[in-house]
């Protein structure tokens, strides 16, 4: 160890450089991503992975329907409602797509009152999220019920095309999949935020350090993205 011009001991050493640098990196536990918990950056990975899921479910829909010679069916005419004496086109799915981004829009609310530490409000504005993304996937099961009744199968249907019963059942069932998990979560992290273990750093899963609510922030990062994916979803699927 180096002597310093005051007589004391220099404790900084020379970093290692190329592999030794990055095993030196792990080995102290050094962050990736330097000003961000690892909690943040792993979702980032993992809605980075399943964005490419996502994406390839949506161009394999596409491939499919671009080179099927046998007619494909029209979404306005499939998913219809007959309302009032008359067939509605759509009108399940655009009431599906307002609630769902309306979802978005309180999940916003509750992260910026868990950056105010409110836990009250933000509790009451996850539960809400939880309200409307259940809706969501009640209004979807309907769907589905209704498709199947209709003679829907993943290798049929009476309108046409085979490929767009698997396409839809694939791509609207993963989805569903996702918001059902995050409104298990929002309910979870909610219940948490009301009872101020965030605030006591009470111990448990899904516990951020005392006063951080940074569980609610990562929550709604998965939530804004299931949110985005729908929209892509909605487009492609039911506007083409």
């Amino acid at each position: 160890m180096a002597e310093t011009t005051l007589g004391h001991t220099d404790h900084t050493a020379p970093r290692p450089q190329g592999l030794r640098g990055i095993v030196a990196d792990v080995s102290s536990d050094q962050r990736a991503f330097k000003n961000v918990s690892w909690g943040k950056a792993m979702m980032w990975i993992f809605l980075l992975s399943d964005t490419f899921v996502f994406g390839c479910f949506l161009l394999s829909y596409m491939t499919a329907r671009m080179s099927t010679t046998v007619p494909w069916p029209n979404p306005s005419e499939v998913f219809a409602l007959h309302l009032f004496g008359r067939d509605i086109p759509l009108i399940l799915i655009a009431i599906m797509t307002f609630v769902l981004i309306s979802s978005s829009g309180t999940m916003a609310m509750a992260v910026n009152f868990g950056y105010r530490r409110d836990r009250k409000k933000t509790a009451i504005l996850m539960l809400l999220t939880a309200a409307l993304g259940a809706t969501f996937v009640g209004m979807q099961a309907f769907e589905w019920t209704k498709l199947i009744t209709e003679g829907v199968r993943p290798w049929e249907n009476p309108w046409g095309a085979a490929q767009f019963g698997s396409s839809f059942f694939m791509i609207t069932g993963f989805h569903g999949t996702h918001v059902t998990i995050g409104v298990i979560f929002l309910l979870i992290i909610a219940r948490k935020v009301w009872r101020g273990d965030y605030d006591t750093g009470a111990r448990g899963f899904f516990t951020s350090r005392r006063g951080q609510y940074e569980s609610v922030e990562i929550m709604g990062l998965y939530w804004h993205f299931v949110d985005l994916v729908w929209v892509f979803i909605f487009a492609f699927f039911y506007l083409w």
